[in-house]
C-alpha cells in the first residue's frame, strides 16, 4: 500500500470522528440557546482546550516553527505576547464575563452583552458591533480555507480548490449540525492532537540525531536551511529586530480581550467560579504546544543539517513539522500527526463560523424581528453558516494575501474594536452606550486604514487600541450612563459569591 493510502485513511477517520461528535451534538440541542451557547453548560476542561484550539490555527503548528527556523528565537515574540495576552485574558475577563452576560438580560454575544451592559435603546451598539464581527470573521474564515486548501496542496500534491472544498465542507457540515457544543467537543479533540503532535515529533525527531546537544549551538555555525554558513545571531531575541517591531509582536496578547470566538467560551462556562480550572487548563495547554512549536524548530536546524533530509517548502520552510513526520513515522502514524494541521485549521473556522451566524441571526435579524420561534432561529442560524462559508470561499478562490496577513489584519480590528470596550465594561461604570460605539468604530476604521497605509511602520492593533480607548473614554465622560447603569454595575462587581477570586 502507498503512503497516500495510509494518510488518507488517517484523515478519513478523523473527518468521521468529526461528523460523529456533530450528530452526537445535535442530540444533545434541544432549543436556540443550546446552539449558540450549549446553555452555559460547558465544563471548565472543555473551555480551557476549546479556547486555546479556536485560537491557534494552522500558524502554530507550520508558521512559527517556520519562522523560528528561518529567523531564530527574534521571532519569539509574538508567541511571547499571545502567551501572557492568553493568561491575562482568563485572570481578569473570564470570570467576570460569565457573571456579567448572565445578569445582563442572559446575553448570550457580545453584541448583546454591549446593549445590555450599557442599557442601549437605540440598538445602535448591537448592529454596530454585529457588523465589525460579520466583516473581519469573513476574512477570518476565509483565512482558514485558503490554509485548508493549501494544507491539501502541500500533503497531497492535490488542487487547491479542491482541498479548500472538502476541508470547508467537513467544517461546516458538523458546526450546520451540533453548533455551539459540537464546536467545542470537536475543539477538545482537534486540541489534543495538536498537543500531543507538537510533543511526539520534536522528541522523536530529537533521537534521531546523533548528538541531540547539539540543538543549542548548532544553527549558530553551521549549514542548515537557509543559512549556508550558519546564523550566528540565531539565539538572540532582538538581533535585526526594531523596537517597533518587537512592541507590535508583543502587542498580539492585546487582541484576546476583543475575539469574540474565545471570549464567547467564557460566557459559556457552567459558573464564574470555574474560571480558574478553565484557565489552568488553557496556560499549560498553550505553554507546551509552544515549546513543541520551538523545540520543533531546534532539533530541525540540526535535522536537516546534517541528513540527506530536505525541506519541501524551500521559501518559507513551514513545512518542517510535516516533513519531521512524514519522515519518522510509518505513514498511518504521519498521517494521524498531520491531521493535527488539519484540527489547527477547522477548529478555528468553525468556531468563527458560528460566531458570525449568531451575530446574523441574535444581533440583527432579532432586532428587526421580535420573538422569533425557536425553530425559526434554529433553522436560520443554521443557513447562517452555510452562507457565510460560501462567501469565504468565494474570497478564498483566489487569495490576495497570505494566511498570516489574513489573520493578521482580523485579530487587530476585533482587539481593537472589542477589546478596550470588553475591558471597560466589566470594569469601568463609567461607560455608556455612545462611548463604546465610538471606541468600536475609531477602533475598526484605524486598524484598517493604518493597515492599509501604514502597516510597515508598527502593527495596526497598537494604534487601534490606543485610539479606539481615547474615543471611548472621551465620549462616556462628555455623555451619561442610562438611569440604573451605574447600579446594576455595583450590585454585579459587589457580588463576591458569585465573581469569586480566582
Amino acid at each position: 500500500m502507498t503512503d497516500n493510502f495510509w494518510l488518507v485513511l488517517a484523515i478519513v477517520l478523523y473527518f468521521g470522528v468529526m461528523v460523529a461528535i456533530g450528530f452526537y451534538s445535535w442530540l444533545q440541542t434541544k432549543k436556540y440557546d443550546d446552539y449558540v451557547l450549549a446553555d452555559r453548560g460547558l465544563s471548565p476542561f472543555v473551555a480551557g482546550l476549546s479556547a486555546g484550539a479556536s485560537d491557534m490555527s494552522g500558524w502554530l503548528l507550520m508558521g512559527l516553527p517556520g519562522a523560528l527556523f528561518v529567523s531564530g528565537m527574534s521571532e519569539l515574540w509574538i508567541a511571547i505576547g499571545l502567551l501572557l495576552g492568553s493568561w491575562c485574558n482568563w485572570k481578569w475577563v473570564a470570570p467576570k464575563l460569565r457573571n456579567y452576560t448572565e445578569v445582563a438580560n442572559n446575553s448570550i454575544t457580545l453584541p448583546s452583552f454591549f446593549e445590555n451592559r450599557t442599557h442601549d435603546s437605540s440598538r445602535a451598539l448591537r448592529f454596530a458591533a454585529a457588523v465589525i464581527i460579520i466583516f473581519f470573521f469573513t476574512f477570518y474564515v476565509s483565512s482558514g480555507m485558503v490554509s485548508g486548501g493549501r494544507y491539501y496542496e502541500s500533503t497531497f500534491g492535490g488542487d487547491y480548490t479542491t482541498g479548500m472544498l472538502i476541508v470547508g465542507s467537513i467544517t461546516v457540515l458538523y458546526t450546520f449540525i451540533g453548533g455551539f457544543l459540537a464546536v467545542s467537543y470537536t475543539d477538545v479533540v482537534q486540541g489534543a492532537l495538536m498537543f500531543l503532535a507538537l510533543m511526539i515529533v520534536p522528541i522523536l525527531a530529537l533521537f534521531a540525531v546523533d548528538n541531540p546537544a547539539d540543538i543549542f549551538s548548532y544553527a549558530t555555525s553551521n549549514s542548515y536551511g537557509p543559512w549556508p554558513e550558519g546564523n550566528p545571531q540565531y539565539f538572540n531575541m532582538i538581533a535585526g529586530v526594531s523596537a517597533a517591531t518587537i512592541i507590535g509582536n508583543l502587542a498580539w496578547g492585546l487582541g484576546y480581550f476583543g475575539q469574540p470566538h474565545i471570549v464567547t467560551r467564557f460566557m459559556a462556562l457552567r459558573s464564574a467560579s470555574e474560571a480558574k480550572a478553565g484557565r489552568r487548563t488553557g496556560i499549560i495547554w498553550v505553554t507546551i504546544c509552544f515549546a513543541g512549536a520551538v523545540f520543533t524548530a531546534l532539533v530541525s536546524t540540526v535535522y536537516f543539517g546534517t541528513t540527506s533530509a530536505t525541506v519541501t517548502d524551500q521559501n518559507g520552510f513551514e513545512t518542517i513539522f510535516l516533513d519531521l513526520a512524514r519522515l519518522l513515522f510509518h505513514p498511518l502514524v504521519a498521517g494521524i500527526i498531520l491531521t493535527a494541521v488539519l484540527a489547527a485549521i477547522m477548529s478555528t473556522m468553525s468556531s468563527q463560523l458560528l460566531i458570525t451566524s449568531s451575530a446574523l441571526i441574535e444581533d440583527l435579524y432579532r432586532i428587526f424581528k421580535k420573538e422569533p420561534s425557536q425553530t425559526t432561529l434554529l433553522v436560520l442560524s443554521r443557513l447562517m453558516v452555510v452562507l457565510v462559508a460560501v462567501v469565504a470561499m468565494l474570497l478564498a478562490l483566489n487569495p490576495s494575501d497570505t494566511i498570516l496577513g489574513l489573520v493578521g489584519f482580523a485579530w487587530a480590528g476585533f482587539g481593537a474594536a472589542f477589546g478596550p470596550v470588553v475591558l471597560a465594561s466589566l470594569y469601568w461604570r463609567r461607560l455608556t452606550a455612545p462611548g463604546a460605539l465610538a471606541g468600536m468604530i475609531v477602533g475598526a476604521v484605524t486598524v484598517f486604514v493604518w493597515g492599509t497605509y501604514f502597516g510597515d511602520i508598527i502593527y495596526e492593533i497598537v494604534p487601534g487600541v490606543a485610539f479606539a480607548t481615547i474615543a471611548m473614554v472621551a465620549v462616556s465622560l462628555a455623555t451619561t450612563p442610562k438611569p440604573g447603569v451605574e447600579e446594576e454595575f455595583d450590585r454585579v462587581t459587589g457580588n463576591q459569591e458569585a465573581l469569586p477570586a480566582v
